[in-house]
C-alpha cells in the first residue's frame, strides 16, 4: 500500500492552480480540450502553461484586502507594473478586481494557445479574494468604473467572442467612453451581460451553478473521476452559452440534448466527444464553471486524490 506524505495546507492560489489542473487533466469532456485530445490550435499544454503563469495573479488576489468605500480598490496588490498602458493609469491605480482580471489575463497570453481560461479568472479571481463564494459576493458589489475599465481592456487581450448586436461591444472604440459616460461598474457589466452569458450570470445569482457544481463533487463520495460525470450532467441541464454565441441556439440546444442522450444510454460520451470536435463544439463557459466548482469544493475539504 502506498504511504503518502500528511498534506499541507495549500494556500488559495494553489487550490486555485489545482482546480485549473484537474479540469483540463480529466477524461471525457465532451468538445474540451483534455489530457485524450487537443484543438488543431490549442494543446493541453498551453494550458498548463497558463495555470503556471497565472500564479502572481491568483496570489495577488489571496492577498487582496477591500479597502472602505472612499478607498477601496487595490489595497493587497502590488504596486503598477511597467507595462501598464499609461493612459490607463489612474484605472489601474483605482481598480481591485478588474485590475487583477487584466493581469491574469494579461500573465497567461504568453503563448500561441490563444484563450485558454478567462472566463475562468472572472469567477476565480472574486472567490479567490473572497474566501469563498459568501465574500465574493459582497466584493463584486463594490467595484468600480475602473475594473469595468480593466475588465474590458483584458477582454480586448482575448480571442473571446461577443454578441455582434450588443452595443457594449468591447471591440468598439467608444466601448470605455460609454461605460464612463454611464458609470458603470464591472458588476454592472456583468449584470448587463448576464441574460446572455453563464459566467456574467454567476456574479448576478450568487454563484449559484459554482455551488452547484462544488456540492455535486463533494456528495458523490469520490475523487477526480466524479469532474466528468457531473460535468456531464451539466451539459445535459444547461446550455453553454460559449456555444451558442460561436455556433447559435441550435448548437447549443443540440448539445444539452445529446449530452441527455449519453446519460440515457443512446449514445457513448466518446461518440458524443467525436461529434463535438468535428462541429468545433466547445462547452467553454461550462468548463470555466467546473473549474471555479471544483475551487469551492477543495476549499470546503473535498479530497480529489482519493
Amino acid at each position: 500500500m502506498r504511504k503518502s506524505n500528511p498534506k499541507k495546507n495549500l494556500s488559495l492560489c494553489e487550490l486555485a492552480q489545482t482546480a485549473m489542473m484537474l479540469e483540463v487533466c480529466c477524461k471525457e469532456k465532451p468538445g474540451n480540450v483534455d489530457r485524450c485530445h487537443d484543438y488543431d490550435d490549442t494543446a493541453l499544454e498551453h494550458f498548463l502553461s497558463s495555470i503556471i503563469l497565472a500564479h502572481d495573479a491568483l496570489s495577488d488576489a489571496e492577498n487582496f484586502e477591500s479597502r472602505d468605500d472612499s478607498e477601496r480598490g487595490t489595497a493587497g496588490i502590488a504596486g503598477l507594473r511597467p507595462g501598464y498602458p499609461p493612459e490607463y493609469r489612474d484605472d489601474f491605480l483605482s481598480a481591485g478586481i478588474g485590475r487583477l482580471i487584466y493581469d491574469a489575463v494579461s500573465d497567461t497570453n504568453q503563448h500561441s494557445g490563444g484563450n485558454t481560461h478567462f472566463g475562468a479568472f472572472i469567477l476565480l479571481i472574486p472567490l479567490i479574494a473572497g474566501r469563498g463564494i459568501a465574500g465574493a459576493k459582497e466584493l463584486i458589489q463594490r467595484t468600480n468604473v475602473s475594473d469595468a475599465v480593466l475588465f474590458y481592456l483584458a477582454f480586448g487581450l482575448t480571442s473571446v467572442r461577443m454578441n455582434e448586436s450588443d452595443d457594449m461591444d468591447v471591440n468598439s472604440p467608444s466601448a470605455i467612453g460609454d461605460l464612463r459616460r454611464k458609470g458603470m461598474t464591472l458588476y454592472d457589466v456583468m449584470e448587463y451581460s448576464s441574460a446572455n452569458d453563464m459566467i456574467a450570470a454567476e456574479w448576478v445569482n450568487g454563484f449559484a451553478l459554482t455551488r452547484k457544481f462544488a456540492d455535486a463533487l463533494i456528495a458523490s463520495g469520490k475523487g477526480k473521476d466524479a469532474i466528468p460525470e457531473v460535468f456531464l450532467r451539466f451539459m445535459s441541464e444547461h446550455t453553454d452559452t460559449f456555444v451558442v454565441k460561436k455556433l447559435g441556439a441550435d448548437a447549443g440546444r443540440w448539445t444539452m440534448e445529446t449530452a441527455r442522450d449519453v446519460l440515457d444510454g443512446k449514445m457513448t460520451s466518446e461518440e458524443f466527444d467525436r461529434i463535438c470536435l468535428s462541429r468545433g463544439i466547445n462547452p467553454g463557459s461550462l468548463a470555466d464553471i467546473t473549474i471555479a466548482g471544483i475551487f469551492i469544493a477543495l476549499l470546503e475539504g473535498w479530497d480529489w486524490d482519493r
